[in-house]
């Protein structure tokens, strides 16, 4: 036992040794190795002027740095010296104190005083490491230290700037320079002194924090490290403690792993410094055993990343569809579907007409001289030219009321001879008065130009909208969508017609038939004929339905009803997906995520046109209105958008429900300002010229738009090269409409279920029969109750059969006219 010991001992004894002499042959080679990478070796151009850069860059660096300081000590005198004297370069260099000359000076002159100020020394310690750091070939996050170092002197500027102008009396420089003291005024002008200071604090910290982030993450690594070679160097030594029985070799190879371990332990660890620079040191030969488990570890990440998946893999049924299969495709039944080309529609010629300037010209002169006749003085007037109207801006002379010039639209519009002009006083963000006048020879706006826009062809929107061009011949483009019902209204042959196919156009040239359907009420029977070609592609009608344009009153009652259904399915199934929009439910199902098998099925959009709304409206009366104010009210989010036209926007047509859910309008030339204020809610619309000119409402914004013209034939050959591409079986069904008995609830002998009546109406049923009349207004009065409450009370009893239905001017009659007949139906069991 006592050979064993010893004979460990020496071999201890010789181990150290050896590693005492390896690692100083390795320091001498890292030593080496250090200057080699320094010093430029032979035949290697490339290094040769990498070393001339960074030394180069170093004393430059070295240079600005002491002029940067000497600035400080003689710059003021050097002020008074140089700056605002004639002198010649000879007597500047004899003047000049300190001994960076008349660069230095100048330089930090310029830099100090002029641009950043203080914040300056970031960018002399960025100009000094980058020599450091590009001589010694440190591997070094560029953009990063850039980034900091210019983040943290426009911080410096800027915060120094905000310094009290009594602080700095007598100082001979701005301590934030010109550009921290214009920062600061900005600031302080806008959000004041105190939320500038806020905003700098707030900067300060993030800076910090961006700056320290890799700091902690360099040694949080080094900790884990560190820790990891200390536990193996434990598991080590406790195996040691167990060698005594163990053969010599054994003890050997113990003794060369412990040699190991101490030597990993004794590595140079990375060189982090705040700059975020490190040095690297070489990668050293492992042992078999840290190779085997450094092995073992890149096995367990190459598992987590490779495509095949473990047998106890979390994977949901949803992401394994979709790595056999893919996402599901709604294309897909219809793959080989072509979507309309360009040259379906005609060329008027560029949208970008030469601009007539002597008209502009005359334009300007005109209104000058009319304001100037009333005493208005103008400072400024410019002119945009559109395709059709020209918009004029003006700037008054101080002291003008705008409400004059306003009140100057006629006068100004007989003067130029134009068919009517719009002012806008004042134009929202600008701080001028805007005059749009029509141009003498308009130019088409043709859709095909339209559609050909890089605004149009690259828009992401879901339901894409090219209406036209505005008065900067910018393409007027909006997400229906969004939007999310339009109100369209103009007196007839002002464009409304054009409009709408114009909107067709725009989604038919966009949308793929599985992501879109169309229902279409047409009273006139005439406007939306052409699109029954596409009626197996774009269309939605009502099952066992002989034709898919709705013309027909009650038809058009049956459908919106059945809109209404399909809006409450839509529903029922993104609640069941725990959905809150179309798009987040399409999105699961395209991911696999939602089971067919379930109800679950793709949603595309469905759009509801109607013309001529108003004579709708009088012909269906409410069976027209509560539908569409119920789909109006809740059918954005499930992807169901209406389109409604009307030639008449009166109050009884547009009324307060319609135009609270409708926030689009799009306005065509109206006959009375009344008309327009009810489309609207302002003036604007009566003064249009018509032929497409229109006034496009989105919230509070207005915006003109030359509407772009797309003719009969052109719609036409669009829907004929659609309709001859094969389509799918039927048109997409809408929900069958359930047909409810005429007595509602009642039964056949006029009974009702009293869990469903209002409480009260025994109280109401006795008191209009002791009355003997009844009205809607006459219960409000009696009870003091609301319009809606007293409305539901008489269809209940006319449910129960007291009162009768109401006839064509609203009035019903009594069917009950004793209390004992009274008594009979309110209670049947006595």
């Amino acid at each position: 036992m006592k050979n064993f010991t010893l004979n460990k001992a020496s071999t201890s004894d010789d181990k150290r040794g050896d590693r005492s002499a390896k690692r100083s042959s390795k320091r001498s080679r890292e030593k080496g190795d250090f200057f080699r990478q320094i010093l430029p070796q032979r035949g290697v151009p490339g290094d040769l002027w990498r070393f001339i850069a960074g030394v180069t860059l170093f004393f430059i660096g070295l240079f600005l740095v002491y002029n940067f300081f000497s600035y400080f000590v003689t710059g003021a005198e050097n002020q008074s010296l140089l700056l605002g004297q004639e002198i010649t370069a000879e007597e500047a260099a004899q003047r000049i104190q300190g001994h960076g000359g008349i660069t230095g000076f100048t330089l930090m002159n310029t830099l100090v005083n002029e641009w950043i100020g203080l914040g300056l020394v970031f960018l002399l310690y960025l100009v000094v490491m980058m020599g450091v750091w590009i001589t010694l070939v440190m591997r070094v996050s560029w953009f990063r230290q850039i980034s900091l170092s210019i983040c943290a002197a426009l911080w410096t500027s800027v915060t120094l700037g905000l310094m009290p102008a009594e602080w700095t009396d007598g100082w001979f420089f701005l301590p934030g320079g010109v550009f921290g003291r214009e920062a600061a005024t900005f600031l302080t002008m806008h959000i004041g002194m105190v939320g500038a200071l806020l905003l700098m604090s707030f900067l300060l910290i993030l800076l910090l924090v961006i700056t320290f982030s890799s700091l902690m993450q360099r040694y949080a690594s080094f900790s884990k490290k560190r820790k990891a070679a200390n536990a193996l160097a434990d598991e080590q030594e406790s195996a040691d403690d167990t060698t005594e029985t163990v053969p010599d070799d054994t003890v050997e190879e113990v003794t060369d792993a412990r040699r190991d371990v101490e030597e990993v332990a004794e590595v140079p660890e990375q060189v982090a410094a705040v700059d975020g620079t490190e040095v690297r040191p070489d990668k050293r030969a492992e042992t078999p055993e840290s190779s085997d488990t450094s092995s073992d570890e890149i096995e367990v990440i190459d598992a987590r990343q490779t495509d095949e998946l473990p047998e106890d893999s979390s994977l949901t049924t949803a992401q394994q569809l979709v790595q056999e299969q893919g996402e599901y495709d709604p294309t897909r039944d219809l793959a080989d579907y072509h979507y309309p080309t360009l040259d379906l529609l005609k060329d008027y010629g560029s949208d970008d007409g030469e601009i007539d300037m002597e008209e502009i010209n005359a334009n300007k002169q005109m209104i000058l001289d009319t304001l100037k006749s009333f005493r208005i003085e103008v400072n400024k007037i410019s002119a945009t030219v559109g395709p059709a109207i020209t918009l004029y801006e003006i700037v008054p002379a101080a002291g003008i009321h705008i409400s004059r010039i306003r009140s100057l639209e006629d006068n100004i519009s007989m003067s130029l001879s134009a068919l009517g002009i719009r002012i806008i006083a004042p134009i929202p963000g600008k701080g001028t008065i805007g005059m749009e006048v029509p141009n003498k020879r308009p130019q088409i706006v043709s859709m095909r130009g339209v559609l050909a826009s890089p605004a149009y062809r690259e828009t992401k929107m879901e339901l894409p909208v090219a209406l036209g061009r505005t008065i900067t011949n910018d393409v007027l483009l909006f997400d229906l969508a969004k939007v999310p019902h339009l109100l369209v209204a103009g007196a007839t042959g002002q464009g409304k017609s054009v409009g709408l196919n114009a909107i067709i156009m725009s989604l038919l040239y966009k949308k793929h038939p599985s992501e879109l359907k169309f229902v279409m009420i047409d009273p006139k029977m005439v406007e939306f004929s052409m699109y029954s070609r596409v009626e197996k592609l774009f269309m939605a009608k009502i099952p066992d339905e002989d034709q898919v344009i709705i013309t027909d009153t009650k038809r058009a009652a049956d459908t919106l009803t059945s809109l209404c259904q399909e809006m409450d399915d839509r529903y029922e199934l993104l609640a069941a997906a725990s959905c809150r929009n179309i798009v987040e439910y399409n999105r699961r199902f395209r991911n696999r995520e939602l089971n067919p098998e379930n109800g679950h099925r793709f949603l595309p959009y469905i759009v509801l046109i109607i013309d001529e709304y108003g004579d709708l409206l009088l012909t269906a009366g409410k069976e027209i209105e509560l539908p569409i104010t119920r789909l109006a009210q809740k059918a954005r989010a499930i992807g169901i958008h209406a389109i409604i036209a009307t030639q008449r926007p009166t109050a009884s047509i547009i009324t307060g429900a319609i135009k609270a859910n409708f926030p689009g309008r799009l306005a065509f030339r109206v006959t009375s300002q009344v008309d327009s204020r009810i489309i609207l809610d302002s003036g604007g619309a009566n003064r249009l010229v018509g032929k497409g000119d229109a006034l496009y409402q989105s919230g509070t914004k207005l915006t003109r738009v030359q509407c772009a013209f797309v003719d009969t034939p052109e719609v036409n050959g669009v829907v004929d090269f659609i309709g001859e591409q094969r389509g799918y079986p039927t048109a997409y069904e809408l929900p069958e409409v359930t047909q409810e008995s005429e007595g509602g609830a009642a039964g056949g002998d006029g009974s009702i279920d009293p869990n469903e009546r209002d409480n009260l109406f025994d109280v109401v049923a006795e008191r209009i029969v002791a009355e003997g009349r009844v009205s809607i207004s006459l219960i409000q009065q009696l009870f003091a109750i609301g319009y809606n409450r007293a409305a539901r009370l008489c269809n209940q009893l006319e449910a129960a059969g007291i009162i009768s239905k109401p006839d064509g001017r609203g009035s019903r009659d009594l069917l009950v006219t004793t209390q004992e007949q009274l008594e009979r139906i309110l209670h049947p069991e006595i």
